[in-house]
């Protein structure tokens, strides 16, 4: 609880500087326009290359990590060798490395490049760090997940981090907001050191993109989960969240990424669970508005995607023992992209419905197994496509709103691991360059909740949610309680109840 306690309290510090959401948008000035447009090449690159010196250096000789153990032998062989699939945890790959991404990224960012050529740092880095940085061989999901996902990652922190900026402000003001943007975007605060804005008073607030549409909910209470297989049990503890919606997602035609976006975070204080839960990004790439009428508006559009759900067992003597289903899930998705509707529908003065549907394509997801084991790794790679809607009913006043959401995603894996072949028989043993087990798997992901207020921004969230995971294992045939079982399906279940007071900014 004491985590999830200073964490939030961290949050608020971090955006302390928000404009309300009530205020009116305001355009940037065309000074601060011209301002972030000068762009710095060698700065940005100094910076890339700078970060994967300082991380190895803190692995090599503080961690003393023995991937750190480099030199110009192990370059070579990285060389020789080429990419294949790595069994780090899920959350290094799946949020760590995508978080690495977004250094690189807004190394450019904040050096005076747009979004697409800010991608080409976050690619440099992680090519430079898979082949020149580690003694392990390059992986193939990092060289995809960390630029691809630190490009969502990186240009939401990019994006929050100027609206907490003022270069108006002075004395304690101007010091926390500094330190706040620092937080949220390392990359920008360092450049700010570097070059004296940090401190220089402007007549201008110096914010690249103005004040747009901005909605902000932090939340606070409790959790209760229980898994609904194989008798595993419940827990209860805290929980957190932090939604953010930034930008009109009804503007009319549009082509600058991230102008709209929707992030959300979830920490949790439940024992056995880890910390960071769940994380979902959903970046608009371009739209363009249909319908836009008084009590009608439809946008059609191109996002990307990032999602992150993590799960652990509630019972640790699984941990054990091989048994199916001790953990319900784990899943990451760094590397998607679709195309998807947005609606409104205002039928009366007095009530709203928002809906959204989306299609999207999985170039890269991580998904829990029930069976792979090497190292660290408990999941499967793989690729495929999910579904996302949803549909929001708020009361005009914003007194009372409930919302209805759904993720489907089926994670096909191509490259298996033949489970009952005897690699012992084999001179290097188990391999390494797989994607895990020959399975194609469903995930889903329901949720409900209600929003009432209390008091001003003051509101009492309640809700439930459903998460459930079925994976078919072909071609293997495995023994569990004495029996053998051939092509099996997995099904795990978990069901969530939550309470939380949640501020609305």
């Amino acid at each position: 609880m004491k985590y999830i306690a200073s964490l939030i309290l961290l949050l608020m510090t971090v955006f302390a500087g928000y404009p309300q959401s009530q205020a009116a948008p305001v355009l940037p000035d065309s000074t601060d326009i011209r301002l972030h447009e000068h762009k710095a090449f060698w700065r940005a690159s100094a910076e890339t290359v700078g970060f994967n010196l300082g991380l190895w250096s803190f692995d090599r000789y503080v961690v003393k990590g023995q991937y750190a153990y480099i030199s110009w032998n192990t370059i070579k062989e990285n060389f020789r060798h080429g990419f294949e699939w790595d069994d780090d945890h899920l959350h290094t790959n799946m949020f760590a490395h995508p978080y690495n991404g977004s250094i690189f990224f807004n190394a450019g960012r904040s050096n005076g490049y747009n979004f697409w050529q800010s991608e080409l740092f976050a690619i440099g880095g992680s090519a430079m760090w898979e082949m020149f940085m580690e003694r392990e061989y390059p992986s193939t999901n990092d060289i995809i997940a960390t630029p691809i996902g630190g490009a969502a990652l990186g240009e939401v922190f990019y994006r929050t981090s100027d609206l907490i900026l003022d270069d108006r402000a002075t004395g304690g003001e101007r010091f926390g907001r500094e330190l706040a943007a620092f937080i949220v975007d390392p990359m920008k605060g360092i450049n700010r050191i570097v070059t004296g804005a940090a401190w220089k008073k402007r007549p201008t607030s110096g914010r690249r993109f103005g004040v747009p549409p901005i909605g902000m909910e932090l939340s606070l209470g409790g959790r209760f989960i229980s898994l609904t297989e194989n008798d595993e049990g419940s827990r209860a503890g805290a929980v957190a969240e932090i939604n953010i919606e930034y930008g009109d997602r009804f503007a009319e035609t549009t082509k600058v990424p991230y102008d709209y976006f929707s992030f959300q975070m979830e920490l949790q204080g439940i024992k056995s669970q880890p910390l960071l839960s769940r994380v979902e990004i959903m970046g608009r790439l371009l739209s363009k508005e249909i319908v836009d009428k008084k009590d009608l508006n439809l946008n059609v559009g191109l996002y990307q995607h990032f999602d992150y759900f993590d799960s652990d067992t509630i019972r640790p003597e699984r941990k054990a023992i091989f048994f199916p289903c001790s953990v319900p899930y784990k899943m990451g998705t760094p590397a998607s992209v679709g195309g998807g509707f947005m609606v409104r529908y205002q039928p009366s003065k007095t009530s709203c419905f928002d809906g959204f549907l989306h299609l999207n394509g999985v170039a890269l997801a991580g998904i829990l197994t029930d069976f792979y084991r090497d190292y660290n790794r408990n999941y499967n790679w793989g690729s495929g496509f999910s579904i996302k809607s949803g549909l929001k009913w708020t009361l005009s006043d914003d007194r009372l709103s409930v919302r209805l959401s759904n993720q489907f995603y089926k994670i096909y894996t191509w490259n298996g691991y033949d489970a009952n072949y005897d690699w012992s028989l084999t001179p290097e043993g188990k391999p390494v360059d797989v994607q895990g087990d020959a399975s194609h798997s469903s995930f889903n992901h329901f949720e409900a909740s209600v929003n009432y207020r209390l008091w001003k921004r003051i509101y009492l969230t309640g809700g439930v949610d459903y998460y459930s995971r079925r994976t078919e294992y072909g071609g293997m045939s495995v023994r569990i309680d004495h029996t053998t079982y051939s092509s099996p399906i997995i099904h795990s279940k978990q069901l969530g109840a939550h309470l939380m007071l949640t501020y609305k900014l």
